[in-house]
C-alpha cells in the first residue's frame, strides 16, 4: 500500500468581507465588470477576491493578475496602495491600476489595456 497524497492546507478566507465589498462596489468597478464577467476579455476574473491581508478589486486567478481601480482612498493612502503592490508583487502577482475617472469616461480603452496584459501573460505561460 502506498502513501496517501498529502491534504492540502485549507485556509478560511474572509468570505463575508469580500461579499461586502462587492455589494458596496462603486460606480467604476461596476462599469468595468461589464467588460471583465464572463470571460469577455479572454480570461476569468472575479471581484473582491482576499490575496493575503488585501481584497482585489478583480483577479485572474489563472494569470495570477489583479485589476485595481483607484478612487479617492487611493489618494490619500498612496503608502498603502504601494505596500499592498509590493507585498501582491512578491506572491507572484502582476498588478495593474486604473482610476475611476479613467474607467468612467473610456471604459473600453481600460478594457482594451486589460485584454493587451491578458493576451502578453498567456504569451509567457
Amino acid at each position: 500500500m502506498g502513501k496517501s497524497a498529502p491534504v492540502p492546507e485549507w485556509k478560511l478566507r474572509n468570505t463575508a468581507r469580500a461579499r461586502e465589498l462587492r455589494n458596496a462596489a462603486t460606480p467604476a468597478e461596476r462599469r468595468l465588470w461589464e467588460y471583465l464577467a464572463k470571460g469577455q476579455l479572454g480570461a476569468k476574473f472575479s471581484r473582491q477576491m482576499p490575496i493575503g491581508p488585501w481584497f482585489a478589486d478583480f483577479l485572474c486567478r489563472e494569470l495570477d493578475l489583479v485589476i485595481e481601480i483607484d478612487g479617492f482612498s487611493h489618494d490619500v493612502q498612496p503608502y498603502r496602495d504601494l505596500q499592498r503592490d509590493a507585498d501582491l508583487q512578491a506572491r507572484g502577482y502582476s498588478v495593474l491600476h486604473f482610476g475611476n475617472e479613467e474607467v468612467m469616461q473610456d471604459a473600453e480603452a481600460v478594457a482594451r489595456a486589460i485584454q493587451l496584459k491578458v493576451q502578453e501573460l498567456r504569451a509567457v505561460r
